[in-house]
């Protein structure tokens, strides 16, 4: 028992979010203790890698850079795939059609229950600007206003997407594909294989991750805005065990099963803030829940651009806050728009450079009512609000794939029984591929 235990990740993750949580508190000069003189960044396969230049922020961010190193591999593998074992094209689009459709109609409840929850509880009302300290957000507001093209070009996930979209579709016609698949599925079985031996290094992450956030901004930092904090992180918890409880009620599947087969995952996004973290893993577990491979190498790809439910919330959150924070009275006309631009820009949040404070500040720019400088009160706080973001956006993925398996009869419940009895079994075959 002692022995299984000590060779179970989710333990180790745990241990490593406590460890972190204690040394950016007590020993903050150590998290803060730096190894090179500058942080640097750099792009490889498509992804941005950031060196850092604090100890803890140095073991957070590289394992995220590593993990995103598997990332778009695997999306081009996994929906290429996917497609050529699809055969029919018109299923292709039909499921692609239905997965936009969904985003948008569960991305628009998102906002509208943000802007609800954020105009009945007021947690902008009192708080004091003085107390909460500023910072440079220099960066936000000189950036440029949230366009279509810089959101493709600076999404490499969305590019490979698309490459991924026109290889299927070429393969799907090749007459020799049966020489050329048997290729692919080595190369992803290769690709998974080592992903799995990565992800042995996730409780380092989770450790820097939050050694770096505690030392960095303090728990004291979140008192001035702890109202907020409640608000949104409440806010999400009504969202996941309501709108997508509902969801999965549809077809008879039970939310907290599946919140219990992904456990370990969700720890590993809680540890680093990044819900990219824990992506491959989540494609393979819906897999092995009984998802199809090319319901699956299509929608959670897609998903992390279209489907930030957690990012939604909280972007609609903090324009009501920032307003009753300034003692802006904003007209139902003036909400709507909010609702409205942010239904656009909210898409963007994940593939423009300085994420949810860009589509902020471009949201605040266009409908100028509402001071932009007040993006200075969430530069501290905005960290701790990450990991209900990121968990949010994780299992709002997870169960829009389960759903529109189910959707499209490509579902297999004998699976996710076997998967959902046998959790920790489920996790165990998967980390014997380290050994295949």
């Amino acid at each position: 028992m002692l022995k299984k235990l000590f060779t179970n990740l989710t333990f180790w993750v745990l241990i490593a979010i406590t460890a972190g949580i204690l040394v950016g508190h007590y020993a903050p000069q150590l998290a803060q203790q730096k190894i090179f003189e500058k942080s640097h960044s750099f792009h490889l396969l498509g992804q941005q890698m950031k060196i850092s230049n604090t100890f803890s922020e140095f073991l957070g961010n590289g394992f995220i850079s590593i993990v995103k190193l598997f990332i778009n591999p695997i999306i081009f593998l996994t929906i290429t795939l996917g497609i050529v074992s699809m055969g029919n094209l018109k299923k292709v689009g039909r499921v692609g059609a239905k997965a936009l459709l969904y985003f948008e109609v569960v991305t628009t409840f998102a906002l509208v229950i943000g802007v609800a929850v954020a105009l009945l509880i007021q947690p902008g009302s009192g708080v004091d600007t003085s107390a909460v300290s500023g910072g440079d957000i220099s960066q936000y507001t000189a950036a440029e206003a949230f366009s279509w093209w810089q959101f493709f070009k600076e999404n490499s996930t969305l590019q490979v997407l698309l490459a991924a979209l026109v290889s299927g579709v070429l393969l799907n016609g090749y007459k020799k594909k049966d020489v050329i698949i048997p290729v692919f599925q080595k190369l992803s079985k290769f690709v998974f294989k080592y992903l799995h031996r990565v992800m042995l290094l996730a409780p380092i992450g989770a450790f820097g991750g939050m050694a770096y956030t505690i030392s960095k901004y303090g728990i004291a930092t979140l008192l001035p805005l702890g109202k907020l904090m409640l608000t949104v992180y409440a806010t999400m918890a009504i969202f996941i065990f309501v709108i997508l409880w509902v969801i999965l009620r549809q077809y008879k599947i039970s939310l907290i099963r599946f919140l219990k087969y992904i456990r370990e995952e969700l720890l590993i996004v809680l540890g680093t803030s990044s819900s990219e973290a824990a992506l491959p893993n989540l494609m393979e577990k819906l897999e092995r829940m009984g998802c199809s491979k090319p319901v699956v190498g299509l929608v959670v790809p897609t998903g992390y651009s279209f489907n930030l439910d957690g990012t939604t919330i909280y972007l609609s959150m903090c324009m009501i806050f920032l307003a009753q924070v300034y003692d802006v009275t904003l007209t139902m006309g003036q909400i709507a728009s909010i609702i409205g631009i942010l239904m656009l820009t909210s898409k963007g949040a994940a593939g423009v450079t300085g994420s949810g404070f860009v589509v902020l500040a471009s949201t605040l720019t266009a409908i100028k009512v509402i001071p932009i400088e007040g993006l200075a009160l969430l530069l501290g706080v905005d960290r701790f609000m990450s990991e209900a973001r990121a968990i949010t956006n994780f299992i709002g993925n997870g169960v829009a794939t389960i759903w529109l398996a189910n959707n499209e009869k490509e579902f297999d419940r004998s699976k996710m029984e076997l998967a959902f009895n046998n959790v920790q079994d489920s996790e165990d075959i998967i980390k014997d591929n380290l050994d295949q």
